[in-house]
């Protein structure tokens, strides 16, 4: 006898509360063309991704040369991300994400030019991860800031697990697409069809509607960039999403090593994989984002995903089975994600809008300067050791780090979902003094 349909309604709920939310999807249509463009061009990104590091192992043989990718993009991305953030607060949003697009195209057709020639070069690389760094920090705030006006605020954590699964698209196939690309056709073809994205991300975005600064915006400053930071001084929990993710990504961001843990576990057919597992299992968390909706303690969400990612890392440099690793690898990338929803929620609902670029170029530095200088210090410890010791010691560093700061930081882990429409207010101004 079929069961009666009042006795699987329970059921089905339950699995349909782990879903994601589409609500931003199906009411937003500027939120839409910003899902597509980001599938596309972030697939595209990955395949320069991995051809970049693969291209200056073949050139070097030097995992320090590979590391130093790292490196020469950390000032670009500092200068660039605060600057970045003033910019997405004085001038219109939209036009800064269509120019950074058609910009990076331009920049990863010079990476093709210089690998058609009869002997690549090797500072075209560097020069064109530096340029590229600069673009990500001129463009990532007006991304990130564009959000909140689009979306309503109760649909914000929705929005982010969107985000997040529009990114793992692009991270999963793209890696996993350039492996193959760059083996059987060549490092020119990633190169190419990462160009050919971007011209198609930026046609998307010439769609979204006009997105222009307050009427009494002030022009970019150094005072005004100073403004933000003491704003976000003065709010320690916000300080500890930005100090716990830094911390995180230096001690256990993997990227710049994996192709020498591939080769070190016998196994250079894996890299693609490598590089697409964290991907997957960030997938797995956001088909299955339902429940983040429901979190109000983000701060503990933070904390807790955050020492979960240097765990899985360490554990994967512990291992010699490859499959294993891919494991732990897929692992970290799940609670990476967790992390992120949690960190995104609580600055889009609590940061006022005139001060959202600004503490966007914040929060840039806080995820992106982490894995720049993280490659640094990955590819330094393993030229002196080994990609496994580098992978472990890393791993538990981040856990060490993550206790130490949360428990420096009492207010992150007691911060709680402010109830409905209230948002949180700008905190007096101070001298900067109080900096120090």
């Amino acid at each position: 006898m079929p069961p009666h349909p009042d006795a699987t309604a329970p059921r089905r709920r339950r699995w349909s509360a782990l879903l994601p939310d589409l609500t931003p999807w199906r009411t937003s249509r500027d939120f839409r063309l910003m899902w597509l463009a980001g599938v596309i061009t972030n697939f595209g990104s990955f395949l320069t991704f991995v051809a970049l590091p693969v291209q200056l192992k073949d050139l070097t043989g030097s995992a320090v040369a590979v590391g130093a990718i790292g490196a020469v993009e950390l000032v670009p991305l500092i200068v660039f991300g605060l600057y970045g953030g003033a910019l997405a607060d004085a001038f219109d949003r939209r036009v800064l994400i269509v120019a950074a697009e058609a910009a990076q195209g331009v920049l990863v057709g010079a990476l093709l030019l210089n690998t058609l020639l009869p002997h690549p070069q090797v500072w075209p690389l560097y020069l064109a991860a530096a340029v590229s760094s600069a673009l990500t920090g001129l463009q990532r705030p007006a991304l990130d800031t564009i959000v909140p006006r689009i979306v309503p605020r109760e649909q914000l954590a929705a929005a982010a697990a969107l985000n997040a699964l529009r990114w793992q698209v692009g991270a999963i196939a793209g890696p996993a697409v350039a492996g193959l690309v760059i083996a059987y056709a060549g490092l020119g073809w990633a190169y190419g069809a990462d160009a050919a994205t971007f011209a198609v991300s930026a046609v998307l975005g010439l769609g979204l509607r006009p997105s222009p600064a307050g009427h009494d915006a002030e022009p970019p400053s150094l005072r005004g960039i100073a403004e933000g930071a003491r704003y976000a001084w003065h709010r320690k929990e916000l300080l500890g999403t930005y100090a716990i993710d830094l911390a995180a990504m230096f001690f256990a961001y993997p990227a710049a090593i994996l192709p020498f843990l591939a080769d070190d576990l016998h196994a250079r057919w894996s890299l693609g994989l490598m590089y697409a597992a964290g991907s997957v299992g960030s997938l797995l968390v956001s088909v299955t984002s339902g429940w983040t909706s429901r979190i109000r303690r983000h701060g503990r969400m933070v904390v807790l995903a955050a020492a979960g990612w240097g765990l899985a890392t360490a554990c994967a440099g512990w291992t010699r089975d490859v499959w294993v690793v891919l494991v732990f690898l897929a692992v970290a990338g799940g609670f990476d994600m967790i992390s992120g929803v949690g960190r995104s929620t609580m600055w889009n609902e609590t940061i006022p809008d005139a001060l959202r670029g600004r503490l966007a170029g914040i929060e840039l530095l806080s995820y992106s300067v982490g894995p720049t200088l993280g490659q640094v210090r990955s590819g330094g410890v393993a030229a002196i050791s080994s990609a496994r010791t580098s992978l472990w010691s890393g791993g538990l560093a981040c856990v060490g780090a993550v206790a130490l700061l949360a428990t420096a930081l009492p207010r992150l882990l007691a911060y709680e979902s402010p109830a409905g429409d209230k948002v949180v207010p700008p905190a007096p101004e101070v001298p900067a003094a109080a900096l120090d």
